[in-house]
């Protein structure tokens, strides 16, 4: 009788405190932490947790609204790529050259996407130093539906990953245009593998990186404290300068000023401008990483530059040649896309138009002048205007960028920008 006595007293006092532990529930957050969260999730900024605070937060996912934003602009970014940018491309070349532009568009696509995620998201995306990415994120590891406080703390790392994935496979197509019809497909997959390695990944990380060497707005450590909204750097020119590098070194396409090399289909060439258009709005507004005011700002300066840009190149045609040409039109579009793309989160609708003015006069004299008097065959004209235009579009930037529209921005008293929201990175 004494044993069961112990025995029943041991077995009580081992499971009571199991019992203890497991019925008492977690404490709920209190009405102010909730408010707390609600705010932070408004006005992109972060939760407790995030900012360093003791406090639990009572939304642990990444927002909805914020994702659904970005896998929109991620699949309008792709839509630039196929169809927008192949039809554009496709309609400028040759009746015979169409399918070969086409299929160089789609294999890039595949093989950009397979170095993206084996490594390429890791050597832009994670920290390592201030020139090149870590390993961290290779093959995606450690990519899920939680976000990167890094870059936004609302959105999904993985959806983040796919919607810069898409500015990785446009910027290597886009040198096609100035080499188009002169290189085969097999060299064209080889010399973007190694561009991509030796080029966009590092330019990448050393403007967009958290810790990168030109990260003028999110690392306060940047020795150039470069801004470059949604890609006039990294996209526009690393490739518009690469093309021309390329289209030097491979020379003139056969029968180059000897026969008529006008563009086979100007109906493909509006389509595909019209798409282009269409899907930069996931390329500009969308590299604010939020649906918020200053996604709102990308849109508008975006839609303004772009017209004042291609009614400006057609009305010079009207000038100087009599008429203006659907091909002055599509021209003038593109060209003004590409130079209001590193400013459309910086600044307002007048510096837009001044932007979208000098994007139809500088280009088009880079692309009618210029190229005559160098003699270089940049076939599609990708230097003049994606080179040309970047560069005009980065130092225009500087210009014309203001804390007003974006208070990221913060001029100190040494000239350095410095973010003076703890909003999640727009870029």
């Amino acid at each position: 009788m004494t044993l069961r006595l112990l025995l029943l007293t041991g077995i009580i006092a081992f499971v009571s405190p199991l019992f203890a532990q497991t019925s008492s529930p977690a404490a709920a957050p209190s009405l102010e932490q909730r408010v707390v969260d609600l705010e932070a999730y408004v006005t992109n900024s972060p939760r407790g947790v995030d900012a360093g605070s003791a406090s639990s937060s009572n939304i642990s996912t990444p927002g909805p609204s914020y994702n659904a934003w970005m896998m929109t602009c991620a699949a309008l970014v792709l839509f630039m790529t196929l169809p927008g940018l192949a039809l554009f491309y496709g309609g400028l070349v040759r009746a015979k050259n169409v399918l070969s532009v086409l299929a160089q568009c789609l294999g890039i696509a595949g093989l950009v996407t397979i170095l993206w995620w084996a490594v390429g998201y890791s050597l832009v995306f994670s920290r390592g130093c201030p020139f090149i990415g870590g390993l961290k994120f290779s093959f995606l590891h450690g990519v899920d539906a939680r976000p990167n406080a890094d870059y936004s703390y609302w959105v999904s790392q993985n959806v983040f990953a796919m919607y810069q994935l898409m500015f990785a496979i446009i910027t290597p197509a886009l040198i096609i245009g100035a080499i188009a019809e002169r290189m085969k497909f097999a060299a064209v997959l080889v010399f973007v593998v190694l561009w991509m390695f030796l080029v966009y990944f590092p330019i990448a990380h050393m403007v967009w990186g958290i810790d990168g060497w030109m990260n003028g707005v999110w690392n306060p450590k940047a020795k150039i404290t470069a801004i470059d909204f949604a890609g006039g750097t990294v996209v526009h020119m690393s490739s518009g300068w690469s093309a021309l590098v390329l289209c030097v070194l491979l020379g003139h396409r056969l029968g180059f000023r000897k026969e008529i090399m006008a563009p086979h289909s100007m109906v493909l060439c509006m389509v595909g401008t019209g798409l282009l258009w269409v899907g930069w709005y996931g390329f500009n507004a969308g590299s604010a990483l939020a649906p918020d005011g200053i996604a709102a700002n990308a849109f508008t300066t975006t839609t303004l530059a772009t017209a004042v840009a291609s009614f400006t190149w057609a009305m010079l045609e009207y000038a100087l040649r009599g008429k203006p040409s659907v091909l002055g039109f599509c021209s003038g579009a593109v060209a003004g896309l590409v130079v209001i793309t590193p400013a459309c989160g910086y600044v307002g609708p007048s510096g837009a138009v001044t932007i979208g003015i000098a994007a139809g006069i500088v280009p088009f004299f880079a692309c009618t002048k210029l190229k005559n008097w160098l003699g270089y065959d940049d076939a599609l004209d990708t230097f003049g205007i994606h080179a040309v235009g970047g560069t005009l579009g980065a130092f225009l930037t500087g210009i014309f960028a203001t804390a007003s529209v974006n208070p990221n921005l913060s001029l100190s008293s040494t000239g350095s920008l410095n973010p003076i929201w703890p909003s999640s990175p727009p870029r």
